[in-house]
């Protein structure tokens, strides 16, 4: 497949993902634990019958390293679902998970001590910046909202507060992920789809512990006003249509980037995904007219500013095609 064509699918699933999903957390904002599951039951199915041949074909890499990849992956989804029940708005949850920059960059340098350039710390400072002033500002709005009832307020705050520790979390958890499968991509190769599949499939029966929450919505899914689809013309309620829409395109995001990261260099890759977040988070406050000051502005363009410094895009530029790009130091 064209590079074109693998842009293409992470721009239109991606951004259309966020869409359907902010839909669901406006009606339901608890609503992440059934999303994630009819995400991970979605793309578990489609890869047993595709990647792993009915589970007769075997894995590359031994199951018992994607038992570790797979809770770390399991628990990173469920919290940042979990975080939009905390206070947490969809820009302020998108420019946190902006930041995962930060996270890669202080465990790489705990865990595998890798060193970086001066140009590259610059960066990472932007990025901190812009995320302190984004979260900062979302913290007077909350306070302010709630100012009417002096529990009420405090409350709000400290279910805000709980939303960012959870984000942070997770922000964190993916980084060690990203580092853990990394080393064992060094080790067995590059299974990016099996890994897909594992990561999906072997966290299924986690989601019995969600099993109360998950029905309670599946109740309120039920409840929801009725929905005529277009072109085929069944009527469903609103929310079921909401929920196969997230998961279809999730699925389309997904192996947008996979087919890109087969594609084109892992520079590439990191530059379109950071277009896409950018464009999604316009879109998001454009189009459901999320609260959004001049310092959320100022703060967002520090973190994709600081994200393209990282990547080193401009040098990329300037340099000729098929140059090797500079590699981190390591000790």
């Amino acid at each position: 497949m064209r590079p074109a064509f693998a842009v293409g699918l992470v721009f239109a699933g991606c951004c259309s993902n966020v869409i359907f999903l902010e839909l669901l957390a406006r009606k339901h904002p608890g609503c992440g634990n059934i999303v994630t599951f009819a995400q991970f039951l979605f793309i578990a199915v489609e890869g047993f019958l595709f990647e792993a041949d009915l589970g007769r074909k075997r894995p590359a890499i031994p199951i018992r390293y994607y038992a570790v990849m797979v809770t770390m992956f399991f628990t990173v989804s469920v919290v940042n679902n979990y975080a939009l029940n905390l206070n947490i708005a969809m820009p302020l949850h998108m420019i946190f998970r902006s930041g995962s920059l930060i996270a890669n960059m202080i465990l790489g340098i705990i865990i595998l001590k890798k060193r970086y350039s001066i140009f590259k710390y610059t960066s990472i400072a932007l990025v901190s910046v812009g995320i302190f002033v984004c979260t900062f500002m979302s913290a007077k709005q909350v306070t302010s909202q709630s100012s009417s009832a002096e529990n009420d307020g405090f409350q709000a705050f400290a279910w805000w507060l709980l939303g960012i520790g959870a984000l942070t979390f997770a922000l964190l958890m993916s980084a060690r992920m990203g580092i853990f499968q990394e080393t064992l991509y060094k080790q067995f190769g590059k299974h990016s789809k099996e890994a897909l599949f594992y990561n999906h499939a072997l966290p299924l029966p986690g989601f019995i512990f969600l099993a109360s929450d998950i029905y309670d919505h599946a109740v309120l899914f039920n409840n929801s006003e009725l929905y005529r689809v277009p072109v085929v013309g069944v009527t469903v309620p609103v929310m079921w249509f909401y929920l196969l829409m997230n998961v279809i395109t999730q699925y389309v995001c997904i192996r947008g980037v996979f087919i890109l990261t087969t594609e084109c260099a892992s520079l590439t890759v990191t530059l379109v995904v950071t277009l896409r977040k950018f464009v999604s988070l316009i879109f998001s406050i454009l189009y459901f007219q999320n609260p959004f000051t001049l310092w959320h502005w100022l703060g967002t363009l520090f973190v994709f500013i600081g994200t393209l410094m990282y990547t080193e895009v401009w040098n990329t530029l300037g340099t000729t095609k098929g140059q090797p790009q500079k590699e981190e130091k390591k000790n």
